[in-house]
């Protein structure tokens, strides 16, 4: 996923960033290190994080609701968020303090091979690459993911949707589902609070759709930054038109004191995410989820055509209503994937 350029230099080509990285640099995630002329990802094989999680709290509520997905992570990332909560991880590498030994020996030893294992051993249905971005360890995911699919497990991604083209050719025929952060539907807010552009992540929420890469899309409502209703309004219109009404988007809720940068931001209030609620279901959404809140029937998964509620939800745990992701009352598909 690069290509050699003069002086030694290489081009990475795994995000939009397309790093120019001189030999003994890394691009800007930190973990991608040119060493004498070739691209070498440092951490490869050092999960940073290895846990079981409700697939729920990726968060998607449309692929196997009420399973659990075994989750892993390497330190890194190509974004430097403000608001990131996995600041500790994400930004390690490009600490002055780091070095290079120091990330590739951060973490545990998990190579592919024993993360599948331990996702059967855990009878979790689904391996999620998530916590920091899994664009930036894309050979240890890509080559789990094999031997995942080979298993009969699903894959899913919890990313910034900041791949290149390349980059996602190469995942999709293993890429089950993922859910992507659209920010805030300002180029200015990417700039300013990721190092990033809008448009890539929006190029490639088109793209995952007609794939036929199950999509779920975030969106993390921060006060004064990313709470404008006609910028929610803008989101929920593009989610509608050019992604479609099916889509879910999770509307969440900040909260400065797990946050990198932005301590001195207020949570935000429940009434703002009540607001960005009705936004979404005014545009013509089916599916609109407020997040990090106290528990709300607005958690629920409603059939669209009957209303009646087909998958109940309390925080974590979910009471399933369907019927293989059918509406138990009037019969309606809803769009996703219910059964195993």
């Amino acid at each position: 996923m690069y290509e050699k350029v003069k002086n030694n230099s290489v081009k990475c080509k795994t995000c939009r960033h397309f790093c120019t990285i001189a030999p003994g640099k890394c691009g800007i995630c930190g973990v991608r290190e040119n060493t004498k002329g070739k691209l070498y990802f440092l951490p490869y094989g050092r999960a940073i994080a290895a846990h079981l999680d409700p697939v729920e709290k990726k968060p998607l509520y449309h692929f196997l609701p009420g399973t659990f997905s075994y989750s892993i992570a390497t330190v890194g990332c190509n974004f430097r968020c403000g608001n990131c909560q996995n600041w500790q991880i994400s930004q390690f590498p490009k600490s002055e303090t780091t070095n290079r030994e120091m990330i590739e020996k951060s973490g545990e030893n998990l190579p592919p091979k024993e993360v599948v294992q331990l996702a059967k051993k855990s009878r979790c249905p689904s391996i999620s690459y998530t916590y920091t971005e899994p664009t930036i360890f894309l050979e240890y995911a890509l080559d789990t993911m094999k031997l995942a699919k080979s298993a009969g497990l699903k894959n899913i991604w919890v990313s910034n949707g900041f791949m290149s083209r390349e980059t996602l050719e190469l995942v999709a025929p293993y890429l089950d589902a993922i859910n992507i952060d659209i920010k805030s539907f300002e180029g200015e807010f990417y700039r300013e609070n990721c190092g990033a552009r809008l448009e890539p992540v929006l190029e490639n929420c088109k793209e995952i759709v007609k794939k036929k890469i199950w999509l779920e899309v975030t969106t993390l409502i921060i006060p004064t930054l990313s709470d404008d209703e006609k910028m929610l309004e803008q989101i929920a219109q593009f989610i509608k038109n050019e992604l479609g009404d099916f889509v879910p988007w999770h509307l969440s809720a900040f909260s400065g004191t797990i946050s990198w940068k932005f301590q001195h931001l207020p949570d935000t209030p429940l009434k703002k995410i009540k607001k960005a609620w009705k936004i979404g279901k005014s545009k013509g959404l089916k599916y609109v989820y407020p997040g990090n809140i106290p528990s709300s029937e607005a958690e629920n998964t409603y059939c669209p055509k009957c209303k009646k509620v087909v998958i109940q939800r309390m925080n974590y745990f979910v009471e399933r209503l369907d019927k293989k992701g059918k509406c138990s009352n009037c019969g309606f598909t809803l769009e996703g994937f219910f059964d195993i």
